[in-house]
């Protein structure tokens, strides 16, 4: 199954909902980062949060940028996502582990530690918008319910999950945002909130072979639902050796010098691609032309 995404409205407008299956690109994202199985599971829902999360902006050139940092041995992690729902992203501490919780899942929260969760939206205007708020657990899909909660206003339920074959390869990966518009009706909160509480996790749907769609119909079984949209996603990074080039002419003029004066080529990392890019000496002196 190809990783995409499926928006959708239920209970005559008053629920808005995103469901996503994510493996390919986490998959992706473990391969090209080599991260440990728990760092594997941290960035793989933040990846797929930021996902479904871009899939909820207008503009083409909005971003969105989500942020963890943490006091925690894996330091933090940092997504990117599009308007196409195309998603980048990189761990601090990639090849971090640890063992279970005592439920025998990842300990993600135990990885990430204490700290804070910024969400930076790119909306074309003169600043961007600025969220902050405490993690609550830093398992991720608890600390976006609260936040959505703190900083937005918007009721929300997160569901987030990622499943690893024995090989450390990933083999689930997926989730869900369901979110009450200002106008619900108390029965619908209601109804909405014992359902939630009744619904198994994100990798036992997706095992069970349900698809996005099928997870917003079991979820969302008590009320009338209205798929809006499919969309792809996928891992992408937008770096290239232009790009990166402009990022090193940008540090200015004295420090090109100075690296000119030491006599070393350089090479230049992009965090969210693992791909390096070296510079001769030759081009930096162009540059400084």
């Amino acid at each position: 199954m190809s990783d995409y995404i499926v928006r959708a409205m239920a209970a005559n407008q008053q629920i808005r909902a995103f469901a996503a299956t994510t493996r390919e690109l986490v998959e992706h994202a473990r391969s090209i980062h080599n991260t440990s199985p728990v760092a594997t599971a941290a960035l793989g829902r933040l990846l797929t949060a930021g996902a479904m999360m871009g899939a909820s902006m207008k503009g083409e050139k909005d971003l969105l940028t989500l942020q963890i940092i943490g006091d925690g041995p894996m330091s933090g992690l940092t997504v990117t996502a599009d308007s196409a729902s195309n998603v980048k992203g990189y761990v601090n501490n990639p090849t971090y582990i640890n063992p279970p919780n005592y439920l025998g899942k990842f300990d993600v929260g135990g990885a990430i530690g204490y700290g804070t969760l910024r969400v930076i939206k790119d909306l074309g205007l003169k600043e961007p918008y600025v969220g902050e708020t405490e993690l609550i657990t830093g398992e991720i899909a608890e600390d976006l319910t609260y936040y959505f909660a703190k900083s937005e206003q918007i009721p929300t339920s997160v569901g987030l999950g990622v499943l690893m074959n024995k090989e450390n390869t990933v083999r689930q990966a997926g989730g869900f945002i369901i979110q009450l518009m200002p106008f619900a009706d108390d029965s619908v909160i209601d109804a909405l909130e014992a359902r939630i509480n009744e619904i198994k996790s994100v990798t036992s749907m997706l095992e069970d072979g349900l698809t996005p769609e099928d997870i917003l119909k079991y979820i969302l079984e008590p009320f009338d639902i209205e798929f809006t949209a499919k969309l792809d996603t996928a891992y992408k990074c937008n770096c290239s050796r232009e790009r990166v080039s402009k990022a090193l002419i940008s540090i200015g003029r004295k420090e090109l010098t100075d690296i000119v004066n030491e006599g070393n080529d350089i090479n230049l990392n992009c965090h969210f691609c693992n791909t390096d890019y070296s510079f001769t000496i030759d081009e930096i002196k162009e540059f400084l032309k």
